[in-house]
């Protein structure tokens, strides 16, 4: 009976969630600049009507994939940081914390500040766009690898935690020395980059954004049933005879792939990775992946297109970067989660 009663209630979750975030997805085409009516939109969006050339290109060619580019980061970085609590078991473990988003900065940077005549000539190309995502892919990797190299030898979480932020700040290091030596303006590029933008993701780096989350997401589904053995520990994995380093590779394998791709398109943005998962959990109040996942999904989704909507302040004709409202959105979650730990800790 209480197991029917649960069934009931995480369907009816999930679909206020995804109504939610329907609505929002609409709210984010909606609000911008240019106040264009629901009824033109509509009439956009299902190709009816005659409707202005210059409102339809607005919205086909700007705030349409500007909102799809919002579903699709707001999904790869909460499913990305979900995986990394998993994996380390902490609850502050994320692709930011981590250093695996600075590792993706490293990459572009590399690409951009160091071939910049090459990076400038075919950045808008298909071509150029999996360059630019393939050296995130790169970046983040690699630190994510030297995390797995370190956590081999270290088994204290918390000391693998601080070794990934000073991962993340060697790679920092790495892209201002980049930076003083590039010139001035793939510089000021680079640098309005890492503010994080949602609306400067065009519809053919989509073309390539889609296909890679596509692939990492496809990962992390095939992981479900392992990140579940791991939540009880890595010798309690090992005697249900998990293959502990595969998972791990599958596992850091899909959160390169996410983050680093979300990182080469929309910069590096902050927060999401950490305080969705933890959202989810609250929720659902549950720790099972096979609900977390799809859950994560959702909230990802409706978290970024909430922030997105912000963002473009309504009314106003300026925007926010737009990891200055994720921050706003994940610090408190983040301090609510050291107070709950430290609450747990002193009993």
């Amino acid at each position: 009976m209480q197991k029917d009663r649960l069934i009931s209630r995480n369907f009816l979750l999930f679909g206020l969630l995804g109504l939610l975030a329907i609505l929002l997805f609409i709210l984010d085409i909606f609000f911008g600049s240019l106040l264009i009516p629901f009824k033109t939109i509509l009439h956009v969006l299902t190709g009816t009507g005659d409707v202005n050339p210059e409102i339809k290109s607005i919205i086909l060619d700007f705030r349409l994939p500007k909102a799809i580019t919002a579903v699709i980061a707001g999904i790869a970085l909460s499913i990305s940081g979900l995986q990394m609590q998993t994996i380390f078991r902490n609850p502050l473990a994320g692709p930011f914390v981590l250093g695996i988003s600075a590792g993706a900065s490293l990459g572009v940077a590399i690409l951009v500040l160091g071939f910049s005549s090459v990076f400038t000539l075919g950045l808008f190309t298909i071509s150029g766009s999996w360059a630019l995502v393939i050296v995130a892919w790169l970046g983040s990797a690699l630190v994510l690898f030297l995390i797995l190299a370190v956590s081999i030898r270290i088994k204290d979480i918390l000391t693998i935690l601080i070794l990934g932020m000073l991962f993340g700040s060697a790679s920092g290091a790495l892209v201002n020395i980049l930076q003083y030596f590039s010139n001035e303006s793939m510089l000021k590029s680079f640098v309005i980059w890492t503010m994080g933008s949602l609306g400067s993701v065009t519809k053919s780096q989509l073309n390539v954004l889609i296909p890679s989350v596509a692939i990492g997401l496809f990962l992390s589904f095939f992981s479900i049933k392992s990140l579940d053995v791991m939540l009880l520990g890595e010798q309690y994995a090992k005697s249900m005879g998990l293959r502990v380093r595969n998972v791990r590779f599958l596992v850091f394998t899909s959160t390169s792939i996410l983050a680093g791709s979300i990182t080469a398109f929309c910069g590096p943005i902050g927060f999401i990775g950490i305080a969705v998962p933890h959202i989810g959990r609250l929720l659902f109040k549950t720790a099972r992946h096979k609900i977390l996942i799809p859950s994560s999904l959702l909230l990802g989704s409706i978290v970024m297109l909430l922030s997105d909507i912000v963002s473009q302040m309504p009314g106003y004709e300026s925007t926010l970067p737009i990891n200055s409202v994720t921050a706003l959105v994940g610090i408190p979650v983040i301090i609510w989660i050291i107070l709950k730990n430290r609450k747990f800790s002193s009993v």
